[in-house]
């Protein structure tokens, strides 16, 4: 992880770190709207995952080794299916309409395919030809 002119100086320089911000503000605007008896039940953990998307990509990248880096990167693409589930239980129960769920989950793919794009970006540099 070299730095380089022109090259990524901070992990808020990464589009998948900007997304997914966004993806975790969303989250907590979706939550809003839960039922009061889901407090600190399903409210939580859509808001906590997106939390951690944006906050395990900048703790890999602030690891200092593409190892930890892509470690990170895949916790964080994990915390995406997690979100994913947990949003599709909110529609199921009725908890927001269609087209929000359809929305949030377009988000959530997005932030994957930006996350899968860097993971593989990174992954020939961890193992040596």
């Amino acid at each position: 992880m070299q730095n380089q002119p022109g090259a990524i100086k901070s992990h808020r320089d990464l589009v998948a770190w900007q997304r997914s911000i966004d993806l975790g503000l969303s989250m907590y605007k979706l939550t809003a709207a839960f039922p009061d008896s889901e407090r600190y039940g399903l409210t939580t953990q859509p808001r906590r995952a997106g939390i951690s998307v944006a906050s395990n990509i900048s703790e890999g990248y602030g690891r200092g080794s593409t190892t930890d880096y892509v470690r990170f990167l895949r916790m964080a693409r994990g915390s995406l299916y997690e979100m994913d589930t947990q949003l599709l239980f909110a529609v199921s129960l009725k908890y927001i309409p269609q087209e929000i769920y359809d929305a949030a989950l377009e988000q959530t793919n997005n932030c994957g395919r930006l996350l899968a794009g860097l993971i593989r970006s990174l992954e020939p540099r961890t193992h040596p030809a």
